[in-house]
Formats: structure tokens, C-alpha cells, sequence
């Protein structure tokens, strides 16, 4: 793919997954393409439809989970660290915003490009939760799933007139208040 195309891409499935994750799977195409500054003709060239799209929506967060995931577990030394590492990437990506808004859209499970990812991105989430139990560094009584309810709940966007960067900075100091529980439970 030619650079322009690469970025073009990037900056469609940027703005589609903002976008999605603020109003919803059926925003309009054309909305997508202002907030991605291309022409409308590009997005519709690569995205033909809506099921595409969201599905490119759907692969790039799962892709981009993986890459957080294994980056955290690379970049830190102790497995407590490696979470909040992922959880502050994840937030930035708008995972846990974007992959909930598109369920009953996006077959997450049974689709044959989006299910292996998915199942890798939980079995490394999985063991990165099992190792910092096994540190001493993460209590005893907080689950996977509740560290992922916690994710989607910090990372939807807040409803009021605030401006988006507000509510991403709220949810930055919220994710490292939870951060900093689940810390300072394990150490007691």
C-alpha cells in the first residue's frame, strides 16, 4: 500500500472508531470521512458498505490490543505494571469503547479473521492477570472480568456538553484512581 493510502486508511479507521464509540455504528459515512479529512469517494472505495467498515473497525481494535498487550508484557518488568501499562494504551485506542459499540454488528466470536485475534488478546490478558496474582501485586478477589468491566466503563465517553478532550482526560485520571486501588489493595 502507497504511503498516502496507509495514512489515509489509518486516519479513516481513527475517525470511524471515534466516531463510532460518541454515536453510535450507524453514523454516517460521510460524517467519517469529514472528521478523517478525506473525500467522501475514498472512504467509500475502500469501505463499501457498513459491514465493512465496522468490521475493519473491529480488526484494528482487536489488532491493537494485541500490539498493546505484548508491548506491555515487554516493556515491564513486573506483571502489575504490565497491566496498567495495557489498560493506559487500551484507553487511547478507545478499545473498551469501541469493541462493545459494535457487538450485534461484528461477529467477534465467529468471525474466522476476528475470533483468533480476540482469543489470543484474552489467553495473553489471562496471563498477565494470572502473573501478577502469582506477584503478590494484584488482590486475590478482583477477576479478569472485572478488570474488563472497569475498562468499558471508564473508557465510554462521560454524556454532557463537555468537550472530548475533557471527557478523555476525566477518564485517564479515573483509569489511574483504579490503578491505584487495585495497587494499594494489594499491598495491604
Amino acid at each position: 500500500m502507497r504511503a498516502d493510502a496507509r495514512r489515509n486508511l489509518e486516519r479513516i479507521l481513527a475517525a470511524a472508531r471515534d466516531m463510532i464509540v460518541e454515536r453510535g455504528p450507524d453514523v454516517p459515512f460521510d460524517d467519517v470521512a469529514r472528521r478523517a479529512q478525506v473525500g467522501s469517494g475514498t472512504l467509500y472505495r475502500r469501505f463499501p458498505d457498513r459491514g465493512t467498515l465496522l468490521h475493519a473497525v473491529a480488526l484494528d481494535a482487536l489488532t491493537g490490543t494485541l500490539h498493546a498487550v505484548r508491548d506491555a508484557c515487554e516493556q515491564e518488568a513486573e506483571p502489575f505494571d504490565a497491566l496498567a501499562r495495557y489498560l493506559r494504551r487500551t484507553l487511547e485506542l478507545r478499545v473498551s469503547a469501541v469493541l462493545p459499540a459494535l457487538l450485534g454488528r461484528v461477529d467477534l466470536e465467529g468471525d474466522p479473521e476476528l475470533s483468533p485475534l480476540r482469543a489470543e488478546a484474552v489467553r495473553l490478558l489471562e496471563g498477565l492477570v494470572a502473573a501478577a496474582y502469582g506477584a503478590g501485586t494484584l488482590p486475590d478477589d478482583v477477576t479478569f472480568a472485572d478488570i474488563g468491566m472497569m475498562a468499558v466503563r471508564i473508557a465510554r465517553p462521560l454524556p454532557g456538553p463537555l468537550p472530548a478532550e475533557e471527557k478523555q482526560a476525566l477518564a485517564r485520571r479515573h483509569l489511574e484512581l483504579f490503578i491505584r486501588g487495585l495497587r494499594a489493595q494489594a499491598a495491604s
